[in-house]
């Protein structure tokens, strides 16, 4: 089966807990999504930690149809930057 590419964008979502033990806990989660307009538009001065933590993660997405992860960055016109993520699968 040839090689394809899924393309995605590092989102970092803030969530709050409903549930009836950790009612009202507070914390970000970083995922990925399929749609550049979910994309979270990072500042300069904090893209590389998010892009380290997640390539320091990878390995636990990899296996089955997913082989490995390419991160690029992408200019805003407003200064800060996009991380679009390219999915390899098999």
């Amino acid at each position: 089966m040839p090689r394809a590419t899924n393309i995605l964008y590092l989102t970092i979502l803030p969530m709050i807990h409903a549930d009836g033990y950790t009612f009202g806990q507070v914390q970000q989660m970083l995922t990925l999504m399929p749609d550049k307009k979910f994309a979270t538009r990072f500042f300069p001065d904090e893209v590389a930690s998010y892009r380290q933590m997640f390539m320091n993660r990878q390995s636990y997405f990899i296996g089955g149809h997913v082989k490995s992860y390419d991160l690029f960055e992408e200019d805003q016109p407003d200064s800060r930057i996009i991380v679009r993520v390219e999915q390899h699968v098999e």
